[in-house]
């Protein structure tokens, strides 16, 4: 059954990975982003340009959603001294507060749907504490926080999950991937010892928005090479 989802952030990474796969399972996307990206020439694609931590209305979107996903992500990396105020909260806007705005906007429209899902993410280094992650790990832990306080209130019409992958190979992280030495260094932090794709971390997202997810909620999901569990 064709299923209208809605993905924020989706003109590049993870997102466009994702309206691609959704796309291609006979589904209808309204992808919301600052550009049109990668998306623009994807089938059942509409795509609407939106700002998530920006001033403007969220976008009107009439009738029902099955899923939402909210992609936008930030990587602060500094050491905590040097990080001020400002930093703190811009990776909070980012992260967790979009997400809210999101959320509430298109919750009507998920109330219509028959086994609607949220889709959010985090990060490996929340769990995993890692140096100079400081703001960035603050934001996603909020974001998990929110996964689990969301899932018990829309319990049991809306299910709510969050994915925490480890640096994936997007272009937000290609200061941190943008030489042999460093992908072989960041590969080998995991113990599959690979960097994530974008269709790695998009299809376990697929999965959470479609029926063989529909005793699962309220989970952080781990989609990391085995970095936040093994050793």
């Amino acid at each position: 059954m064709m299923k209208t989802m809605v993905i924020v952030g989706a003109s590049k990474g993870i997102g466009s990975a994702l309206a691609q796969r959704l796309s291609n399972a006979g589904h209808s996307v309204i992808a919301l982003s600052r550009t049109e990206g990668d998306t623009c020439d994807i089938p059942n694609v509409r795509s609407l340009e939106y700002d998530a931590i920006g001033e403007g209305d969220f976008p009107f979107i009439e009738g029902s959603v099955d899923g939402i996903v909210y992609c936008p992500g930030s990587i602060n990396l500094k050491p905590f001294i040097r990080l001020t105020e400002k930093e703190f909260l811009t990776d909070l806007n980012i992260n967790l507060l979009g997400s809210v705005k999101t959320i509430q906007s298109l919750l009507p429209n998920l109330k219509e749907a028959e086994d609607p899902s949220i889709v959010l993410f985090s990060t490996v280094a929340v769990q995993t504490g890692m140096g100079f992650h400081s703001s960035i790990s603050a934001a996603k832990g909020a974001v998990e926080g929110l996964t689990r306080a969301l899932a018990a209130e829309f319990a049991p019409k809306i299910r709510v999950n969050c994915i925490a992958p480890s640096l994936t190979d997007t272009s937000l992280a290609e200061r941190l991937l943008n030489s042999e030495e460093k992908r072989v260094a960041v590969a080998g932090r995991n113990p599959l010892n690979k960097i994530g794709t974008p269709d790695d971390v998009a299809a376990m997202a697929e999965f959470l928005l479609t029926g063989g997810s529909r005793w699962i909620t309220g989970q952080i999901l781990h989609v990391d090479g085995g970095m936040g569990m093994l050793r």
